[in-house]
């Protein structure tokens, strides 16, 4: 990993860490004030919703202007949201900093990753360069809630007061701009030139290229995957008499393997293509879904997690790898907000159908129906293959 690549990484650590951060506190802070748990669902809902808007615009935003000029724009967004948290903690405040920190985050990502993907010099050093800015979510995962969590419990008189939330806003506020000191002497990379043909082009005609569908598809269901697990794990956790306790530690071992093996993926990612490796995350998700609702101890059912965790652990570097070989590069960033969009989407709507489902026919036949369509769908990740690797790839 060079210098400028761990700039970025750490960059990226502070500023996802604002909204992580949030995305604790303010339900946290709602409920405390005696709002619903539906109110509270809905606060949860507008971090990513703002990302579904924006995604696209904000990736054609990217393709004109670069890596400075968004990432500007989400610290300043970021730290407004915050910041008016730490001034007005009302739940329509609380609501309003949800949507701007959310915003401020996919905004970022999609500058970082469309910048970081030009900074390789190969399809070998694509892998290893998106595995490594991989490994800052799952740091700022941890980052967020941590120092959120001691702020709130420490900053006040008394656990959980109000000056404990507003002194973990005002902490989460000065996130951003320690990114923006990491990131503000990054030296930009040569824009691609905007030729009159690419004034109207649209961002389904992306869509009419077979690999961006297939790679959407594969994407959305292992994306989908990390939605089941949050899910319905709590729920399977309560049927079997687990403690909160228990049940943390189990997504908390999934986190935790996800995130190593985002550590160790840079050597993977040497030896092993991008089509492989998500061929396999797509069969070793289907077989781990099978299992895991016939597991009843909590041993078990950390260890179903931990497995999961390993596999889906590969999949985002190489499905940015392979988005950024298959994208014209005039319309990267673009490229890069109709995943975003389209993943964020699927969070949004997601947990309201497996609600429902759940209800209806119970939470294992989630986990089985999963797994059938997610290892359905590797033959579709099977033909993701580079050009000149594959005869056909349509």
């Amino acid at each position: 990993m060079n210098r400028e690549l761990a700039k970025l990484i750490t960059g990226q650590i502070f500023l996802h860490a604002c909204m992580t951060g949030m995305r604790l506190a303010t339900p946290l802070l709602a409920l405390q004030q005696g709002y619903s748990t539906m109110a509270v669902g809905v606060l949860l809902a507008l971090f990513s919703v703002t990302q579904v808007f924006m995604a696209i615009p904000a990736g054609r935003f990217t393709d004109r202007h670069g890596l400075k000029p968004p990432v500007k724009i989400s610290v300043v967004m970021a730290c407004v949201g915050a910041g008016l948290a730490a001034v007005w903690p009302t739940f329509p405040v609380l609501c309003f900093a949800a949507l701007a920190t959310g915003g401020a985050t996919g905004v970022a990502v999609i500058a970082l990753q469309r910048h970081v993907g030009r900074m390789a010099a190969d399809a070998n050093q694509l892998k290893e360069t998106f595995s490594w800015l991989a490994i800052g979510p799952a740091f700022s995962n941890f980052i967020g809630p941590f120092f959120s969590g001691l702020m709130i419990d420490h900053a006040g008189a008394m656990p959980a007061d109000a000056d404990g939330f507003r002194a973990t806003f005002v902490m989460l506020t000065l996130f951003p701009l320690l990114a923006w000191l990491w990131i503000r002497n990054i030296q930009e990379k040569p824009i691609a030139p905007q030729l009159p043909e690419h004034v109207n082009s649209r961002v389904w005609d992306l869509l009419h290229e077979p690999m961006m569908r297939r790679l959407l598809l594969v994407n959305w269901l292992l994306a989908s995957c990390w939605d089941v697990h949050t899910f319905v794990v709590p729920v399977l956790g309560h049927e079997r008499g687990l403690s909160a306790s228990v049940v943390g530690t189990i997504l908390g071992s999934f986190a935790v393997a996800s995130a190593l093996t985002r550590v160790i993926l840079p050597w993977i990612a040497k030896r092993l293509e991008e089509f492989r490796l998500l061929t396999g995350a797509m069969i070793g998700t289907g077989l781990i879904f099978a299992i895991y609702p016939l597991v009843d101890s909590a041993l078990a059912m950390g260890i179903c997690s931990v497995c999961l965790g390993v596999v889906l652990g590969v999949v985002q570097p190489m499905v940015m790898s392979t988005l950024h070989q298959i994208t014209p590069e005039h319309r990267q960033g673009e490229a890069f907000g109709l995943r975003i969009m389209t993943i964020n989407a699927s969070s949004v709507l997601m947990p309201l159908m497996f609600g429902a489902a759940g209800a209806v026919v119970g939470v294992s036949l989630i986990f089985w129906v999963m797994g059938l369509a997610v290892a359905g769908g590797a033959p579709q990740a099977w033909r993701l293959r580079p050009k000149g690797q594959a005869a056909e790839h349509t």
